[in-house]
This record gives structure tokens, C-alpha cells and sequence, in this order.
């Protein structure tokens, strides 16, 4: 009994068990999982709790982008290795961690918030009363929880200049490897949709295997990509990452051939340009002249579906307007919850004035959202994007009175980027569906984090100098 009470009294006695202890958890892991992966997942758990928890920002930035650009289906043999499973589990320990342990997280609360929360409260109840719970409750389980969690992770813990440059340039860089990925597709005819049109991972039943989805994948970066590269005071290699990423995501979203990503990205160019040229006239000028040659140049007019080949209204253009057709007649039916999340496609033929065999896509933001939450759904939801905007230029209106833009340059270029993707979102919804997917939501949470960062460290009056959070 002495040798038994006094074998744990020194610090290496305790080492010496915990390290015999953790032996024979290794061993028991290695009868029940005889493969050499699993010892080195056990072994590797430690380190990864502690890179989790101290830098949960990046975890959880990490999760949003290989869950929304797919990362590990670009690179198959990433695939098997779980990465966002991984990642997932690693974002909600933190976020538990910090918000509910630590309390080092601090959870303020905005009118942006407010609406945000709305929102997600009507797609709650839309969920519970959809016309197909188990499509919509497959949809909620599978990525929209998901997206509602991290809103909120990434406004609460995007908290200073270094984690708003963070989440530009590896947001760049995602959207970077996506463009490679796509334009080695194009030159080599694989996966191609129409004999024309570039996709990735059709194979394998990827989301990128269509190319409007794919194009909505590429518009999403092109703000951040732009905003780094006209930056000077980010550094040459910050701005070598935007002027690489800038044609090279322009040509891949050309390579979709996507109506929807043309009008997005125009859109995306036209507020930088807005913000930089004086002469409004000559850049109205302008404005015309890019549309009508990047129409030509992306090749619509040669698409098999949709090209100039059909005559009248091409066969593409009388889908949608079909489609939306049937979310207005679902969304009469059931004004106040509609059909339900992802509940479009399974009620197309109970709704189309026009069937042909098949149920279509809705192509559109806001017939999408209209159809699957009613009327009251697209209120709301029209009433967060107005304020997010409103929110967004506020908020450059306010670095822009600083007396020295150097202290916030980090700060502006993450503001510009974010409005200019705010509105490449909006004109994009046109045609391509993103009301409950991943770009929205990473984007009003950006907004709302710099426009609390700016309330906190920039002055009202441009004639005191701010007192800068770094870190």
C-alpha cells in the first residue's frame, strides 16, 4: 500500500503512467482497428486539438473552404483522407471551447444578426412543414446546419486586420486551384458538358460537375482576387497572388460558358471600376462594350442549349422561365413556409405549366428562395441582402474618413472585396441558385465582422487617429 500511494508523487512517475496508459489505449485501438492509419490518427489527436484550439478562426475558414470549393474532390487522393470531416469536428470543438469554456470569444449581437437569425427561423419552420420532409431534412442535416453554424463562427471569430487577410488570400488561393483545375479540364476535353462547357469531377458525382454550380464556385473568389491585387500596401506577394488569380479565375468562369457567372463577374468589375473611374458616362461606355465582348468570347452564343443556333427564345432561357413559373405557382399555393428546403425539384411536376419528361433546376436565387420558403422567406431574405449592402458601404464610407489609410488598408481590401461580392451575388441570382448555399452566408459574415472591427477601432471623425487591433 505505501508503494501504491507514493508511486505518483513525482512529476515523472505521472509522465511514465500517462504514457502507459496511453500505450494501452493504442494497443486496444490496434486489436479492435488492425491498420496503421489508426495509430497514427490516435497519435496525431493531441496535436491537432491543440492547432484547433488556439487557432479556431482558421479551423473553422478551413472547414468553408474545402467544404464549399471541395477541395479534396479537385485532388483525389485527398479524398479518403476525410479532410472536412476532420475539419468539421475540429471547428465545432473550438467553437464549443472558446465560446462556452474559455469565454474568450466575445458573442456580440448586430440588427444584421437579427435578420440573418430570421431567416434561418423561417427556414426552420419551412423545413418542418415542407411538402417532402425527408429531402428536406436530408438537405438541412447534410450542409445547412452546417452553413447557419459557421455564419455565426466566422462573425464572431474573424476579430482583427490578420484574420481578414487570412481569409482573403486563402480564399484566393482556393478559388486559384479551382481555376487550374477547370482550365486543365478545358484544354484537355475533360468532363466537358456539351461538348463545350468545363466542369470537374462529373464523374464522380461532384458538385462542380455542373457548370453553372462551377461557375458560382469561381465568381465567389474573383472579388477577393481583384481587391489583393489592387492593393499596393499588402505586399508584393499578397498582390502577386491577386494578379496571378485574376485571369486565370476569369477564364475558367468563361470556360463554364454560364449566363449567370457573366453577369456576376461584370457585376464584381463594375464596382471596383465604379469606385476607381470619375467619368460615369465613359465607364457606362465601357460597360457595354465588356458585356457584349465577353459574351462573345465566353461562347454562349455557340453553347449547344442556350446558343445562337436556336431560334426565338432558346431552349435554355424557356427552362427557367418554366422553372420559374413553377416557384411562383408553389409559392401561391403555400405563401407563408413554400414547398421546403431543396423541395423544388421533387415538386416540379406538380407546379410546371410545362413538362417534358424531366424536373428541372430552378436557375435563380430568388425564385429558388421564393419557391421553397414563400413569400414571407424572400421578404426576409430580400431584406438581409439590402441591409448587408447597406452595411458593406457603410462601412468603406467609414475607412475611407481615416486619416492614415495605411493602418487599414488590411481592413479596406477585405470591405471592397466583400461588397463587390456582395454584388456579383445578387446579379448572378438571376440564374444561378445560391439562396442556401455557401457564398451568402461566408459573405455576411465578413461584413458583419469588419463592420464591428471598424465601429471598434475607427473613429467617427476622421480627425483622430484609430487605435488599431492587431491581433
Amino acid at each position: 500500500m505505501v508503494i501504491s500511494r507514493t508511486w505518483l508523487t513525482t512529476t515523472g512517475q505521472r509522465q511514465g503512467a500517462l504514457a502507459g496508459l496511453a500505450s494501452l489505449l493504442i494497443s486496444a485501438i490496434w486489436m479492435l482497428f488492425p491498420q496503421p492509419i489508426s495509430v497514427a490518427i490516435i497519435c496525431a489527436f493531441p496535436v491537432a486539438a491543440i492547432a484547433f484550439i488556439s487557432r479556431p478562426f482558421v479551423t473553422v475558414l478551413l472547414f468553408v473552404l474545402f467544404s464549399f470549393f471541395r477541395i479534396h474532390e479537385l485532388f483525389p487522393p485527398l479524398y479518403d483522407l476525410k479532410i472536412p470531416l476532420t475539419l468539421s469536428a475540429g471547428a465545432l470543438g473550438a467553437l464549443v471551447w472558446h465560446v462556452g469554456i474559455s469565454r474568450q470569444v466575445n458573442m456580440y449581437w448586430r440588427s444584421e444578426l437579427t435578420m440573418l437569425s430570421l431567416f434561418f427561423g423561417v427556414v426552420v419552420v419551412g423545413l418542418l412543414l415542407s411538402s417532402n420532409r425527408a429531402v428536406a431534412f436530408a438537405y438541412f442535416n447534410s450542409n445547412y446546419w452546417k452553413i447557419m453554424v459557421m455564419c455565426f463562427a466566422i462573425t464572431w471569430l474573424s476579430r482583427s486586420q490578420r484574420d481578414f487577410l487570412l481569409a482573403s488570400r486563402l480564399i484566393t488561393l482556393a478559388g486559384l486551384l479551382v481555376a487550374a483545375v477547370a482550365l486543365h479540364n478545358k484544354i484537355n476535353a475533360i468532363g466537358l458538358v456539351e461538348g463545350s462547357r468545363v466542369t470537374i469531377g462529373r464523374s464522380f458525382g461532384s458538385v462542380l460537375g455542373d457548370p453553372n454550380d462551377l461557375a458560382l464556385v469561381l465568381l465567389f473568389p474573383m472579388s477577393f482576387a481583384v481587391s489583393i491585387s489592387c492593393t499596393p500596401a499588402l505586399g508584393t506577394i499578397n498582390r502577386l497572388l491577386g494578379i496571378i488569380s485574376v485571369p486565370l479565375l476569369f477564364m475558367a468562369l468563361l470556360a463554364t460558358q454560364s449566363r449567370g457567372g457573366l453577369i456576376g463577374v461584370i457585376a464584381v468589375f463594375g464596382v471596383f471600376a465604379y469606385r476607381r473611374v470619375k467619368s460615369k458616362l465613359l465607364l457606362i461606355n465601357l460597360g457595354v462594350i465588356l458585356v457584349v465582348g465577353l459574351y462573345l468570347l465566353a461562347g454562349i452564343s455557340g453553347r449547344a442549349s442556350g446558343g445562337s443556333a436556336e431560334a426565338g427564345v432558346d431552349e435554355s432561357a424557356m427552362g427557367r422561365i418554366y422553372a420559374w413559373q413553377a416557384a411562383f405557382n408553389m409559392a401561391m399555393e403555400r405563401p407563408l413556409t413554400g414547398v421546403g428546403i431543396d423541395n423544388f425539384v421533387a415538386n416540379y411536376f406538380f407546379y410546371s405549366p410545362h413538362w417534358d419528361g424531366l424536373n428541372h433546376a430552378v436557375h435563380s436565387t430568388w425564385f429558388g428562395v421564393l419557391a421553397e420558403t414563400g413569400f414571407v422567406g424572400l421578404i426576409v431574405f430580400v431584406a438581409v441582402i439590402v441591409m448587408l449592402l447597406k452595411t458593406a458601404n457603410h462601412t468603406l464610407e467609414t475607412l475611407n474618413k481615416q486619416p492614415n489609410p495605411a493602418l487599414v488598408a488590411t481592413v479596406y481590401t477585405s470591405a471592397e472585396a466583400v461588397l463587390a461580392g456582395l454584388v456579383g451575388t445578387v446579379a448572378a441570382g438571376t440564374f444561378l441558385t445560391q439562396g442556401f448555399t455557401w457564398p451568402l452566408y461566408i459573405l455576411a459574415a465578413l461584413v458583419i465582422s469588419i463592420a464591428h472591427w471598424t465601429e471598434i477601432n475607427c473613429p467617427a471623425s476622421a480627425s483622430t487617429t484609430p487605435s488599431i487591433t492587431t491581433s
